[in-house]
């Protein structure tokens, strides 16, 4: 079995790392690279940043952003946002990241999937889910444009669809836990987790320290992410770390 990871994740518009909800309401959280240094000091496994900017500014911002982190820190991080091509892709790999993360473009256009894989190997690609309990169907759908636009797909067949693609790793939110502090959707979760055999990142309501032992045991997550706990200090990687060990589960 492979050892959990922790990964903060940073929302990142025009160079600086910003907090809000549903994208409303932004706070100024900190400069991306000084965050990121210090996450890698912390004991973090990995980073995700998300490119949250709209304008083009902002997106060569970003690559600086990302060629200034690469040079700070030791630990894999993965950038997502924006990337609709294989020369975004490029990009963004030349800059320094290890991985990219792609949502929108992806449903958009699934054979993205397959051309990151085929060019820059399975291992750099991770697949954004951003998933919502659909009633009607009793199943969880696929929404993009930054979980604004439902597209009548349903999460489990893509997250496979998305495996046999070449994905390397599936990075799953939970609309509905998101922002809630109440724990991470362990049906949710689970159901996608069982579903594949690539690794799954859970996101979306972590607000506590047990939420992660859930996560991994009751969840079958490979790794778990969160942004405010972290960023507001509200909990400490180190603790973390310490209380999943202590309870038994093996991590990085």
């Amino acid at each position: 079995m492979l050892a959990k990871r922790i990964i903060p994740c940073l929302d990142v518009k025009d160079g600086r790392v910003v907090k809000g909800v549903n994208f409303v309401n932004l706070r100024d959280a900190g400069d991306p690279v000084e965050l990121a240094a210090l996450y890698d000091r912390e004991g973090a496994d990995e980073l995700v940043f998300l490119d949250i900017s709209a304008s083009v500014e902002g997106r060569a911002t970003m690559v600086e952003v990302v060629r200034q982190t690469a040079g700070e820190i030791a630990i894999p991080f993965t950038v997502g946002g924006g990337i609709s091509n294989v020369e975004d892709m490029k990009r963004i790999l030349r800059a320094g990241a290890d991985k990219i993360g792609i949502n929108t473009a992806a449903v958009t256009n699934p054979q993205l999937i397959a051309e990151g894989a085929r060019r820059f190997g399975s291992q750099c690609i991770v697949v954004a889910i951003d998933a919502k309990y659909n009633e009607s169907w009793g199943e969880w759908e696929v929404y993009t444009h930054g979980g604004r636009k439902p597209t009548g797909i349903r999460a489990l067949s893509w997250a496979q669809e998305a495996e046999k693609l070449g994905a390397g790793e599936i990075l799953l939110t939970s609309m509905d836990a998101d922002g809630t502090k109440d724990g991470f959707d362990l049906k949710l979760t689970a159901a996608v987790s069982d579903a594949l055999s690539i690794p799954v990142i859970a996101s979306g309501g972590a607000g506590r320290i047990g939420d992660f032992y859930d996560v991994f045991t009751e969840g079958k997550a490979d790794a778990g992410l969160a942004a405010t706990i972290f960023h507001y200090k509200e909990i400490a990687i180190s603790e973390l770390k310490a209380d999943l060990k202590q309870k038994g589960v093996e991590i990085r």
